[in-house]
């Protein structure tokens, strides 16, 4: 069966659209790190929510967990091929958004000043 081009874009907002999963992924960018570590970079977010968004990452095949033999057990997580190309794809949208709302600001500026002018001459 052949699937309309709307199912994977809800299929795409599903993986995507939890408030997490791109900031864990964004943090993954520069290789594996522990559970640990990603926590500590991402402050606000709560040991569960992170346990949660790691595995709907790791069952939609965005990261991969590693658990090291250690005492405590040493746990790695890190990019997998999916992964580090939806991570592209989201550095050009990161990209987008700084033109678009620079691009904004000065639509803003120019606005502001028209009206700042337009107040002064009344």
């Amino acid at each position: 069966m052949d699937r309309s081009n709307d199912e994977y874009v809800r299929e795409t907002v599903a993986i995507i659209a939890n408030k997490w999963t791109l900031p864990v992924l964004y943090t993954l960018r520069d290789g594996a790190k522990r559970y640990s570590e990603i926590n500590k970079v991402l402050s606000d977010m709560t040991q569960k929510v992170l346990t949660e968004t790691l595995r709907k990452m790791e069952e939609n095949k965005l990261v991969t967990r590693a658990v090291y033999p250690t005492k405590p057990p040493q746990v790695e997580y890190n990019l997998t091929e999916s992964g580090n190309a939806l991570l592209g794809i989201i550095i050009l949208l990161v990209d987008w958004t700084k033109g678009h709302f620079q691009r904004l600001e000065a639509v803003a500026e120019v606005c502001e000043e028209s009206y700042d002018k337009g107040e002064a001459e009344n």
